[in-house]
């Protein structure tokens, strides 16, 4: 009898899959109860769609088309797009941890979990497919308004035409990587402004650099970053100088991949 009661007196431990959907669940919550996040996203969406129709109305009323290379009737359905859209989705991004680092509340969160890879495990799969979801549909936002603005002037392409339509999921894609990379930066650094620097220059700024250095120098370490590698990714034919879309996706990836991994590192080694 006492070995029976005792048996009924131990706790049962939750599964793994239970506890990845309340870990999911509890990020989740997290995430949507913040107002200010939907409000952001919001603004960033008009934003992005205003900004997508104001390059649409000059490309479609420019004397000539636009030049071959980078800026087709394709890729300058994501200029809006790259600025308005990827910058507010990865400062949110960073907010997910740099908030609770800011206030305190990581220490409840790791409290709850206190396997802390599974906390970033969690944030990175929510956050990550929050931002695949809206770049997926501002992608294609942007893409419909620009080819309809510009099929008016005989400039726009098709979703139909052969490889339009992985061009355009890969803009989504892109800014899910933007944002799982604030996301990490956001667990190394802890604190808002140094991460956001941190992840605007990974995402911006080292491109940046790479168009000041001479050809083929351009090239050669432009590839390497993710709005060189972006901008191949989005466009129907390949850019000399740069590597093939699939390897190109490949470097899109890497970036947060490596921003992750050095966030895992960080969370699972130091003091919260």
């Amino acid at each position: 009898m006492t070995a029976v009661a005792s048996s009924a007196a131990e706790p049962v431990t939750p599964s793994l899959a239970a506890r990845a959907r309340d870990v999911l669940a509890f990020e989740w919550v997290k995430l949507r109860s913040v107002r200010s996040n939907c409000v952001t996203l919001l603004v960033a969406a008009i934003a992005t769609i205003g900004s997508t129709a104001v390059v649409a109305y000059t490309v479609g009323h420019a004397p000539t088309p636009p030049p071959g290379g980078a800026f087709t009737a394709l890729t300058v359905s994501f200029l809006g797009y790259a600025e308005y859209g990827v910058i507010p989705v990865s400062v949110l991004a960073v907010l997910q941890f740099t908030s609770e680092y800011s206030t305190g509340l990581i220490r409840t969160t790791f409290a709850a979990v206190p396997r802390r890879w599974a906390v970033l495990a969690g944030k990175a799969a929510v956050t990550g497919a929050a931002a695949l979801v809206a770049g997926e549909v501002l992608a294609f936002a942007c893409f419909f308004l620009t080819q309809a603005m510009l099929s008016g002037r005989h400039r726009g392409v098709s979703l139909a035409q052969p490889g339009v339509p992985g061009a355009v999921l890969a803009g989504g894609v892109v800014l899910c990587a933007c944002a799982l990379t604030g996301l990490g930066a956001g667990a190394v650094i802890r604190h808002t402004p140094g991460a956001i620097a941190a992840t605007l220059v990974a995402i911006y700024g080292l491109a940046g650099a790479c168009l000041v250095l001479p050809a083929p120098w351009k090239g050669y370490a432009g590839r390497f970053t993710m709005p060189f590698a972006a901008s191949q990714v989005v466009a129907l034919h390949r850019q000399p100088g740069l590597f093939s879309p699939a390897v190109s996706m490949v470097v899109i990836a890497a970036w947060p991949a490596a921003a992750l991994l050095a966030a895992g590192l960080a969370v699972t080694r130091r003091d919260a």
